[in-house]
């Protein structure tokens, strides 16, 4: 693979001399996601395969080109998964752009997000070199985690070439529960039951429905269910599958659809604008067509913040930043890509 990346070095170093920016792309399949940046490509799609797997470690290392479906493959041979629960949103997802993106699926309230499952991240910066941050296992990690920045920064620092992440053993059983319930009474359960020693890995709310996914020993997981009560959802992987990959019915509509993060125990949002609770009450997805102005306002008043997922009108999508975390933004990019190249303005029009 030195060729490829030797290819990639000189195609940074050209384009920092001229200016150019570039566009690092993976599969496409979140393409949407951020603002539009109009620059060159720079694919990443060949620049793939696992490169070393530990099932007794639970550490796995792959490059950033790496479909998703084909590392996950892998994992399940020896009944293991990427327990952040990534979402595709398509066929072409990579691993590169699964950590550039920093998205989590619907247990990642119960076994934490992409950047905690992050072990180490070489890379390529602007000017074309070659740095490695982190390592094999979470004791390697001293001082400031870089790798952990990284995730979630949506190409605007450096190029992805190899991934280290942290992998966790698939549950033994996984049920599904659904009760009726009220907004306010969804948020309320979810906050409590959080506080109890159950085996929860996924919680979310819309529509009079409550829904629950418990993981784990099939004595502790049939303990809990005769505890939280409700009916067993058939087929209930399908549906925590659908609302990871927003296949839900909820998602199909042309309206902007809002990724609201508050604290888990907020009330409930205006009755006026649809909304699907998940991740225990921290992630609020709303389809409104509101000022976005309105939609940051109601977030910010509930402690958290709101972005534009999809079907924006090409104007900011991620909430605005106070100026001394700009100002270090600034300085970071600068760090890191000081030509400017890399996905310029793809998170915010000054970075």
């Amino acid at each position: 693979m030195q060729p490829l990346i030797d290819s990639f070095i000189e195609t940074l170093r050209d384009a920092g001399s001229r200016g150019t920016p570039l566009f690092i792309r993976g599969g496409g399949s979140k393409a949407f996601y951020g603002r539009t940046v109009p620059a060159a490509e720079l694919p990443m799609g060949d620049y793939a395969g696992v490169i070393e797997y530990s099932p007794t470690e639970l550490v796995v290392s792959a490059r950033a080109g790496t479909p998703l479906t084909t590392l996950e493959a892998v994992l399940a041979q020896e009944n293991q998964m990427l327990a952040f629960e990534p979402p595709h949103f398509g066929p072409g997802a990579t691993l590169g752009g699964t950590i550039a993106c920093g998205l989590s699926g619907p247990r990642r309230p119960y076994a934490g997000a992409v950047r905690d499952h992050v072990l180490g991240i070489t890379c390529l910066n602007g000017s074309g070199r070659q740095l490695r941050f982190g390592g094999q296992v979470m004791k390697n990690v001293a001082g400031y985690d870089i790798s952990r920045t990284l995730t979630g920064s949506l190409g605007t620092l450096a190029v992805l070439l190899d991934i280290t992440l942290k992998v966790l053993p698939r549950p033994e059983t996984e049920l599904t529960l659904r009760q009726e319930a009220t907004a306010s009474e969804a948020i309320a359960l979810l906050n409590r039951w959080a506080g109890l020693p159950l085996p929860l890995s996924a919680g979310c709310y819309h529509d009079g429905a409550l829904t629950l996914r418990l993981s784990g020993f099939e004595q502790g997981v049939k303990a809990a269910a005769d505890k939280i009560g409700g009916d067993p959802l058939p087929d209930g992987a399908t549906f925590w599958a659908d609302l990871r990959e927003q296949r839900l019915a909820f998602f199909d509509d042309p309206r902007p659809l809002w990724r609201l993060s508050v604290a888990p125990a907020a009330p409930p949002l205006s009755q006026e604008d649809d909304c699907l609770i998940d991740w225990g009450g921290a992630q609020r997805w709303v389809k409104s067509g509101r000022p976005a102005a309105t939609l940051r306002q109601r977030a910010a008043d509930k402690g958290g913040h709101a972005t534009l997922f999809r079907n924006g009108d090409g104007n900011e999508v991620f909430h605005p930043l106070p100026a001394p975390l700009l100002a270090l933004h600034r300085r970071l990019k600068h760090s890191f890509d000081p030509a400017g190249i890399l996905n310029p303005g793809r998170m915010y029009r000054e970075l």
